[in-house]
């Protein structure tokens, strides 16, 4: 008896298909179905997502995007990852509204707050994935361990806790911020 093999989509058709009333990724060519966020995961998230826009506002640096908006890392087979926060720079995505798609440009810095159930190497798997894509820097924000991790490509990761002091000067200017101010 033969085995139907489910054929690979693109970013483009994933990006086009209608909202499924839950959140998804497209892992290399194949839909995945992402648990929602707890609670705690989506206050992490908010509070990122205010202290960083707050600053690139004030400062007219770019656009602060939210809400798992979809980032292409890999292409043949495609892959779009749900980003808890993005920063583009003005010169990677100009001043305006964006498009309604998924595009080829890659955000400056991504903020992923880790969940509970998330598996370390699962996690570094996606940093890598992200970094390989063109990603500057990814911050994994921990509220288990009250922590901040900064990975850039051929760096040293730089781990934070809650009382060091968070800097991202070449993509964020003079933004600094306490660790602890994501957890509290």
């Amino acid at each position: 008896m033969a085995t139907a093999v489910a054929s690979l989509i693109t970013a483009e058709q994933f990006g086009n298909r209608p909202d499924p009333g839950f959140p998804e990724e497209l892992v290399r060519g194949r839909v995945v179905r992402m648990p929602p966020p707890n609670r705690r995961h989506g206050q992490v998230c908010g509070q990122a997502y205010f202290l960083i826009r707050h600053h690139v506002d004030a400062h007219d640096l770019g656009h602060v995007l939210s809400n798992d908006s979809g980032v292409i890392t890999e292409r043949n087979p495609d892959t779009v990852r749900g980003a808890d926060i993005a920063f583009y720079s003005y010169q990677r995505l100009p001043k305006g509204p964006l498009p309604q798609s998924y595009g080829p440009e890659v955000p400056e810095l991504i903020v992923e707050v880790r969940s509970p159930g998330d598996r370390w190497p699962d996690v570094l798997a996606k940093v890598t994935e992200y970094l390989n894509a063109g990603v500057v820097a990814v911050l994994v924000l921990d509220p288990e361990a009250r922590s901040a991790q900064v990975y850039r490509v051929d760096h040293a990761p730089q781990m934070l806790q809650d009382d060091d002091e968070l800097t991202l000067p070449d993509l964020l200017g003079d933004f600094r911020v306490a660790v602890r101010c994501f957890f509290d």
